[in-house]
C-alpha cells in the first residue's frame, strides 16, 4: 500500500487542524493510518538486516495522531506527521532507536543519535570525546556518512561546557547537548514501491552512528 494517501491526508490536515474538520474524515485518516501501519509491518520484519528487534506491532512503535497541548502555546490538536520508533522498546526506546517520520513536503526523515541525554549520559560523552574523538570522527566525517546525512545536528552550548577550555582542540563536539544524524526524503521517494528498501538501508549506515552511543552508555544490543 502506497504512503500517497497517507502524505496527502496529513497535507489536508494541515489545512484543517481542527476536531471538527477531523471528525468529519474520519474514514480518510483510517485509510491513511492503515497505509502507514502496513509500511511498519514491512519495515519490521525486513529489519533483521539492520537489528534484531523484538516481536513487535504497529501499535507498539507508532506514536499518536493527536497532540498534548497542555504546556504548548499552539493548541492544534493534531500532529501533521506520522511518526514512529523503531527499537528495543518501541515507541519507548532510550537507545537502538532509529526515527521515522512521515511528512509532507518532503520533510519526511529518518534519524538516529544522543537525543534527550540525562546529565550523567551528557558527561559520559564528553568525557569520551575529550578523551579521544578519533571514533565519532571517523563515523560523522566520513565521506559515506557526508554523502548521505551531511552534518550532525542538535542543541549546543553557545561557549563551552562547564570544566573545559574556549579553546579545547575538539570544543565544536563537546559544545553538542544532543546529537543527532538524519536523511530526508522526498514526497515521491516516500511513495515509491521501494520506501521500506530505502529506509532499512538508510537505518543500516545509520548504525554505526547510532553504536557509537550505545557502545558509549554500555547499551549495546547487536553487533
Amino acid at each position: 500500500m502506497s504512503l500517497q494517501i497517507t502524505l496527502d491526508f496529513l497535507q489536508q490536515l494541515s489545512y484543517n487542524n481542527h476536531k471538527a474538520w477531523f471528525d468529519d474524515h474520519r474514514q480518510q485518516y483510517k485509510e491513511a493510518r492503515d497505509a502507514f501501519e502496513d509500511f511498519l509491518v514491512h519495515a519490521i520484519a525486513g529489519f533483521g538486516v539492520v537489528d534484531s528487534l523484538p516481536p513487535l506491532e504497529p501499535k507498539d512503535v507508532m506514536h499518536r495522531i493527536n497532540r498534548d497541548i497542555r504546556f504548548s502555546k499552539d493548541k492544534s490538536p493534531y500532529n501533521t506527521k506520522m511518526s514512529a520508533i523503531l527499537g528495543p522498546d518501541g515507541r519507548k526506546s532510550e537507545y537502538g532507536f532509529y526515527y521515522i517520520r512521515i511528512e509532507p513536503n518532503s520533510e519526511s526523515i529518518v534519524s538516529t543519535g544522543l537525543k534527550s541525554p540525562s546529565g550523567s549520559q551528557l558527561q559520559v560523552f564528553r568525557e569520551a570525546i575529550d578523551e579521544d574523538a578519533t571514533p565519532l570522527r571517523e563515523i560523522i566525517e566520513s565521506a559515506s556518512f557526508r554523502a548521505t546525512f551531511g552534518e550532525v545536528y542538535g542543541t549546543q552550548v553557545k561557549s563551552a561546557p562547564r570544566g573545559f577550555a574556549k579553546d579545547h582542540p575538539e570544543i565544536d563536539l563537546l559544545r553538542f547537548k544532543e546529537m543527532m544524524a538524519s536523511r530526508s526524503f522526498s514526497d515521491n521517494e516516500v511513495a515509491g514501491d521501494d520506501f521500506i528498501e530505502k529506509v532499512i538501508d538508510t537505518c543500516a549506515a545509520l548504525k554505526p552512528f547510532r553504536m557509537y552511543f550505545d557502545n558509549l552508555f554500555g547499551l549495546r544490543i547487536s553487533s
